[in-house]
């Protein structure tokens, strides 16, 4: 096996193929990062002539010159091939340490044990613990604490129809779902432009809520980057809150004058065989009158 670096175009390719592949290990990405002052760098390994694993991995000084090695949602190899892991990260440190590295961070997009709904052990579902052996043999140790979520909830839609998924799911979010629907909720998707209408309600709702929220220049970065691809989707929920016409207008005046206000926002990255739902807010005193928030789901699920 070989450990090289490699060119951005053939690690696209090698990536979009992947089983493990995620828009974090993207050189849309890669860019995001360059903007904010991080160094990519693409490794790859071969098996002859065969690329058998690739990284997109980033890195930015942090103090006295040292620098961190970070790779976003990757790197992109079997983690179960305990020679693999083992020979990518004995390479990956050597070359972090020849270019100042001080500290190697991943987050493997990588599915690790089944469970069902209730965050239960699926029985005689995939099971990947040995990946993690694997990962602390090659000298990797887990953080206690992330920004990014340790569990995703999955929902399979191949051959399935929007009629059998709306029947899985709970009677009362099928209810919040129709309830969104006869209230009048309408979804739209957001332009570039527009992307202050998202900011403000995932601003309110960050607040309430008390997570850290994206500045709106790094949603502006995000459009950017992928939406000639169609890989990026901020949706809204809106509804015409003054639903009718008082006694001094007629309802055609109404229509005409009527505004749709803002109820709820979310994030969506379509990448691969996947939508993913990454951010969302709504508006706290809509929110259980319109039940806008379900629709958006259910608009991106269909």
């Amino acid at each position: 096996m070989k450990f090289e670096l490699i060119e951005p175009d053939e690690f696209r390719a090698y990536a979009e193929k992947s089983p493990y592949k995620s828009f974090y290990q993207t050189p849309e990405i890669a860019k995001l990062r360059e903007e904010n002052g991080w160094t990519a760098y693409y490794f790859g390994i071969r098996s002859g002539k065969k690329l058998i694993a690739a990284s997109l991995v980033v890195a930015k000084p942090a103090f006295l010159g040292k620098s961190v090695f970070y790779a976003p949602g990757g790197p992109l190899l079997d983690f179960e091939d305990s020679t693999l892991v083992d020979f990518f990260f004995k390479n990956l440190k050597k070359y972090a340490r020849t270019h100042n590295g001080y500290v190697i961070h991943i987050e493997p997009y990588y599915e690790v044990i089944e469970r069902d709904r209730h965050g239960n052990i699926t029985e005689g579902g995939f099971n990947h613990e040995y990946a993690k052996q694997n990962l602390r043999s090659a000298g990797l140790i887990p953080l206690p604490d992330s920004d990014e979520p340790k569990y995703s909830f999955v929902m399979e839609i191949k051959n399935r129809t929007p009629d059998q998924i709306l029947m899985d799911f709970k009677r009362n979010t099928r209810n919040h779902v129709r309830k969104a629907e006869r209230a009048g909720v309408k979804i739209r998707e957001l332009k570039r432009e527009e992307l202050n209408i998202f900011k403000q309600i995932t601003k309110s709702t960050s607040a309430r809520r008390g997570f850290h929220d994206k500045p709106l220049s790094y949603y502006e970065q995000m459009y950017d980057l992928f939406n000639k691809k169609g890989e990026i989707k901020y949706i809204v929920a809106e509804a015409d809150i003054n639903k009718e016409p008082d006694e001094t207008t007629t309802k055609e005046e109404h229509k005409k004058t009527a505004v749709m206000v803002p109820l709820s926002a979310a994030m969506f990255m379509t990448y691969g065989d996947e939508v993913i739902y990454l951010f969302s807010g709504s508006e706290e005193k809509h929110m259980k009158e319109y039940n806008a928030q379900y629709l958006i789901q259910w608009h991106m699920i269909k």
